[in-house]
């Protein structure tokens, strides 16, 4: 488990929480997974989802964020409506990317993957810092920001497996977000999987599960 004091930063909320981890240490794997949970989660209960994938020779990694949300409002609302915490949590997940990165695992090697919240800001993180990454996995969730946020993000996805799942309609992600999030990462070179369940509720089904295994497990190959 990595470990950093738990207190609260004004500036940058989520700087000083924990990061919760499973499977082999970072210094003895050749693949890692980041986990981001949703509103009023944690990190040990997203990283239940390491069980369930059953990729044990993959090295997991959780964030906690400060006071168990990203940000406070909806991920609608204005950008700096959600501030400092909207920030804060996107540098926390670069972060730990980077520090992934400099202990030797390729980018081709690490999949993103959240649910709801946690989903909104692996989306936005992954457009804000693209690169080749392994696997893209969003459980509910899209874009962050109002109907008319520019999308002019840098850089390219080349190639970069995404998907994207969601109930339709939805209580928190319109549905609309997730197309318009498709069509972002697309436009990007991203090959994305976008599938829409009718009436599910907000949570992950077992369809979703056997995609996100697939793509980790073609990421491990």
């Amino acid at each position: 488990m990595i470990t950093h004091p738990n207190q609260l930063d004004d500036s940058d909320p989520h700087a000083g929480q924990l990061i919760v981890t499973a499977g082999p240490p970072l210094a003895q794997t050749r693949a890692a997974m980041v986990l981001l949970h949703g509103r009023g989660s944690s990190a040990r209960s997203i990283l239940a989802l390491y069980d369930e994938l059953g990729m044990p020779a993959c090295s997991a990694f959780a964030p906690q964020a400060a006071e168990r949300t990203w940000y406070p409002l909806s991920f609608l609302a204005p950008l700096e409506a959600n501030q400092p915490f909207l920030d804060s949590a996107l540098r926390r997940v670069e972060s730990l990317i980077q520090e992934i990165l400099a202990a030797g695992v390729a980018s081709e090697r690490i999949a993103i993957l959240g649910f709801s919240q946690g989903a909104c800001l692996t989306c936005e993180s992954v457009a804000r810092h693209p690169r080749q990454y392994g696997a893209v996995i969003a459980f509910t969730g899209g874009l962050i920001g109002p109907p008319g946020t520019p999308r002019d993000y840098r850089g390219d996805l080349s190639g970069v497996p995404v998907f994207l799942g969601s109930g339709d309609p939805d209580p928190h992600v319109p549905f609309e977000r997730v197309q318009e999030t498709q069509h972002v990462f697309e436009r990007m070179g991203a090959k994305v999987d976008l599938r829409r369940y009718a009436g599910d509720p907000h949570g992950i089904n077992e369809e979703e599960l056997d995609a996100a295994r697939a793509l980790i497990t073609a990421m491990l190959a």
